[in-house]
């Protein structure tokens, strides 16, 4: 999918999340298909880095500093768009973190930011940017969520409800929004992200021979590989798509393993 040939020319895409990291790599996927990006991040520094990489390879983006999880400040960005691009035809959300603690440690702060920005932050932006995603001729929702919505590591409870939260969120709004808008989501697996940070953050993490033959595909995945999944659903190849989720993990979640 990676090397899918999806023409985006004009369409306005918005990416949270999308200054580092999977986030980076689908904007910048999305601008060299012709996309004009919206960069929606806390990170001004990386978003600014991001929006000035792209210029210099002739794409179209600019950054919009937004907490997800805060609902002024999603309805902010969606009035920034609606000031500046005047409409919406692929919203991808992206954005989220993660708290690793024994559930007993995890504080119901801890619990409730991470449920704000992985889960709640979706419903935002899709609340606020109906508007502007029905003024679309094919309007298109993408949610990233996580393989660990249906598999888990130990001490990953908040992440792992928030995105299993996502699916139904994902195949709700499809069942509400549909016909005119489609919403499916993309759960990546294990993607090594290292090199798609800002620059003083950027290191390209060594990975050994185990970590890729692990993967039934061969190897540990990329944010490209996550990327030209977006770029596959929100195209009208997939207008036929909506309401499901495409598992990116190199077969990982297929592979039964006996100890």
């Amino acid at each position: 999918m990676g090397n899918l040939k999806a023409d985006f020319k004009g369409a306005v895409v918005l990416v949270t999340g999308g200054a580092q990291g999977i986030g980076k790599a689908i904007g910048q996927a999305f601008a060299q298909a012709g996309a004009e990006l919206v960069i929606a991040d806390i990170d001004e520094e990386a978003g600014r880095e991001q929006v000035a990489a792209l210029e210099a390879a002739e794409g179209r983006a600019r950054f919009i500093r937004c907490d997800v999880g805060v609902p002024r400040k999603v309805a902010a960005l969606m009035e920034a768009i609606a000031v500046h691009e005047g409409r919406l035809d692929v919203l991808v959300n992206n954005a989220g973190i993660m708290i690793s603690r024994p559930p007993q440690e995890l504080s119901v702060d801890e619990w409730d930011r991470v449920l704000n920005v992985n889960l709640r932050g979706p419903f935002l932006t899709v609340k606020y940017g109906l508007p502007l995603l029905r003024k679309s001729p094919h309007p298109s929702v993408i949610n990233i969520a996580s393989t660990r919505a249906l598999m888990s590591e130990p001490h990953t409870e908040a992440y792992s409800a928030s995105k299993a939260g996502l699916l139904g969120l994902t195949h709700a709004l499809a069942i509400s929004l549909g016909p005119e808008i489609r919403v499916n989501a993309v759960l990546p697996g294990w993607i090594d992200v290292s090199a798609w940070k800002r620059s003083d953050l950027a290191r390209q993490e060594p990975l050994t021979a185990e970590d890729h033959r692990q993967h039934p595909a061969g190897r540990v995945g990329q944010p490209q590989d996550i990327a030209g999944a977006c770029l596959y659903l929100a195209s009208e190849e997939a207008s036929f798509i909506t309401g499901q989720y495409l598992v990116a993990d190199g077969g990982m979640t297929a592979k039964m393993i006996y100890v």
